[in-house]
């Protein structure tokens, strides 16, 4: 990813956090007839190795499923994003100077997939990541409320991923190469049609 220093985001616990938030990624691997990628929920585990592990699953009719297995992939994450009109920018309106552009948040992982399909290592991953999607509500499903057996038939459907994190990289792209009123304008406009949270974004990376 090209990584301008004025949007790069280095701060593993920033990261971290953004990944739990976003919670899925694109798995971007080399299969059998070329490039192949999938979309899937993640579990992060900040704990494991230098820049955290993620597991995720597959299933095993997915042709990815087949090719995987110590595969360097890429993980992207991706976070806020929009438009940005140059009509934003107050140097515009006095210049005529001003262009479009296009603010996001990404994040990529790197590593090297292993699979497993351990019944229990399976469930443990279900667990883990059910919980913590589920946190956010008043009456968390979990896996124990599923009939007996009915997850453990459907843990035979897939294979498990993880990967250790090699490489991590975060970018930030929030109008930080603007000028103060520049960036300030392009907050003013994001609010006014109602995208607050990507004018909080904008408006915390410009501080």
């Amino acid at each position: 990813m090209y990584l301008p220093r004025k949007f790069r985001e280095e701060r593993k616990d920033v990261l971290h956090k953004t990944m739990r938030e976003i919670g899925a990624a694109i798995v971007v691997g080399q299969g059998a007839s070329g490039l192949s990628a999938s979309h899937v929920p993640i579990e992060l585990d900040s704990a494991a190795g230098p820049y955290g592990t993620i597991r995720c699953h597959l299933a095993k009719a997915n042709p990815q499923s087949e090719a995987i297995a110590d595969q360097d992939v890429l993980l992207i994450f991706q976070g806020p994003q929009g438009y940005v009109t140059p009509n934003w920018y107050p140097s515009k309106h006095q210049t005529g100077k001003g262009v479009p552009t296009w603010n996001y948040v990404a994040i990529h992982a790197h590593g090297t997939a292993t699979t497993f399909d351990d019944p229990a290592r399976l469930q443990a991953h279900l667990g883990a990541m059910t919980d913590h999607f589920e946190s956010a509500y008043q009456l968390p499903w979990k896996l124990e409320d599923a009939p007996d057996g009915y997850i453990e038939g459907m843990c035979q459907a897939i294979i498990g991923i993880e990967i250790e994190i090699s490489r991590l990289e975060g970018k930030w792209k929030l109008s930080q190469n603007r000028s103060e009123t520049g960036a300030a304008g392009v907050v003013n406009g994001l609010r006014a049609q109602g995208d607050t949270a990507m004018a909080d974004l904008v408006a915390l990376a410009n501080e």
